[in-house]
Formats: C-alpha cells, structure tokens, sequence
C-alpha cells in the first residue's frame, strides 16, 4: 500500500474562509508546479503546507490528510 496525501481538507478549508488557490498562489509565492502536485495528490514539502496553515491560521489536519 502506497500512501498518497489529499488536499481535499484544503480545499474545504479555502471555501470555509472565501479563499482560493490563486490567493495562495499570489499570496504565497507558491509555483503553478506547487498548485498542479496538490491538485494531483502528490507530495509538497512539509514547509509549503507550514506556510499554508500560518496563513490560513489552521491545524495541519485542515489541509493535508492521507
């Protein structure tokens, strides 16, 4: 069995806060490469999804699950 990690969390987390991923992306800093691997299930460094929880002022729960 092979972990894959899930962004949906985010996603749901981005609603709840009248967000987007073009707020992060622009807010951020966060690369189109960075925005496509969460949109696919893959791995980010563990400090994207630090930065991305400072922002949104959220558990990490809120955002990555696997």
């Amino acid at each position: 069995m092979k972990l894959r990690p899930s962004y949906k969390p985010m996603e749901i987390t981005l609603i709840r806060r009248d967000k987007t991923k073009t707020y992060l992306r622009n807010t951020l800093g966060l690369s189109p490469a960075t925005i496509a691997k969460m949109s696919n299930g893959e791995f980010v460094a563990l400090s994207v999804i630090a930065r991305i929880c400072e922002d949104l002022e959220c558990k990490i729960e809120e955002v990555v699950e696997f």
